[in-house]
């Protein structure tokens, strides 16, 4: 990519889209085009087909999608499936058509086998069964992948996928119903501290191991392998590193100020018992984190609420 390069970044204002116009605004990106739904509705195959046909961007990064928790891919299902098939269906064809010189595809690791051998590397795609709850959203990103890669076998496309690990940062969903467990946590310790009450409840028994990385960091690697990789298949993009629900909640906790009690609900689901990532492919490609959990969450919190 040139500085004055045509760049599209779907999705822009997501936690991934707007890190991602953010990285790309401070390596000096000068061209950097952006459309919020109610201007380009992403799922209306005509109305990406003239938006492609009109702008004519040279790169994608493809980062829109329907995203939330267990609770929103466990409820609404069918939306989740639709919506982002034809959403990623969409933009990709018409970057086809209309010529594009690279396109990034962001999935999410929720892609692997629930009971996948850890750390989940890429070559264990599709060797198991999906973790039940967000089946129908792992099914649109898997369908993304390979869309990637069968365009990239027949039309020679510069098409790659990069699949991030768990993501927070500025920008992040905070609504309980159905957003992610660190933000969700976040809102919970801090709520519970503004109003002195005596307990948190955290979903689950506290035992599933998670990854976390900052979406600044995310970005940064999504710049870095559009510059820097030209391959079929997928890129994981995380830390390497995991941690327990439970701590993460101690974690929250003490960085949030709060000082009553944590409580476990072992009547809601934990969800995928353990989800780490294998970076050697990203390390060896030459990129690895910068920002670490604490002193992310510290950010975060700062930025969202003042702390």
């Amino acid at each position: 990519m040139q500085i004055t390069s045509k760049i599209y970044v779907a999705g822009h204002r997501g936690m991934v889209g707007s890190a991602i116009v953010k990285d790309l605004t401070n390596r000096g990106f000068t061209n950097i085009i952006t459309r919020t739904s109610t201007e380009l509705n992403l799922i209306n195959q005509q109305d990406v087909a003239d938006f492609f046909e009109k702008e004519k961007p040279e790169y994608v990064f493809l980062a829109a999608a329907k995203v939330g928790g267990i609770v929103a891919n466990n409820t609404l299902r069918a939306d989740f499936i639709y919506e982002n098939i034809l959403i990623q269906s969409n933009v990709i064809h018409q970057s086809y058509k209309n010529g594009v010189k690279k396109l990034l595809f962001l999935g999410s690791t929720c892609i692997y086998p629930k009971l996948a051998p850890q750390p989940l590397k890429e070559e264990y795609l599709l060797t198991g069964l999906l973790e039940e709850t967000n089946e129908p959203y792992a099914i649109a990103k898997i369908a993304g992948i390979k869309m990637c890669d069968a365009y990239r076998d027949q039309y020679n496309s510069n098409f790659i996928s990069v699949m991030p690990t768990n993501l927070y940062g500025f920008n992040d969903n905070y609504d309980l119903q159905n957003s992610h467990v660190l933000p969700a946590l976040l809102r919970k310790f801090h709520e519970a501290k503004q109003n002195n009450e005596s307990e948190v409840v955290v979903w689950g028994t506290g035992t599933p191991l998670r990854e976390f990385l900052h979406a600044s960091d995310m970005a940064n690697a999504c710049v870095y392998l559009m510059q820097n990789y030209n391959e079929k298949g997928f890129v994981n993009i995380g830390t390497g590193k995991e941690i327990s629900i439970k701590d993460l909640a101690i974690l929250v906790k003490h960085i949030v100020g709060y000082e009553g009690q944590i409580v476990f609900d072992t009547s809601k689901p934990d969800g995928t018992p353990r989800k780490l990532t294998d970076t050697t492919k990203l390390n060896g490609l030459g990129w690895r984190h910068t920002i670490e959990l604490p002193e992310g969450i510290r950010r975060v919190y700062q930025e969202k609420f003042n702390g």
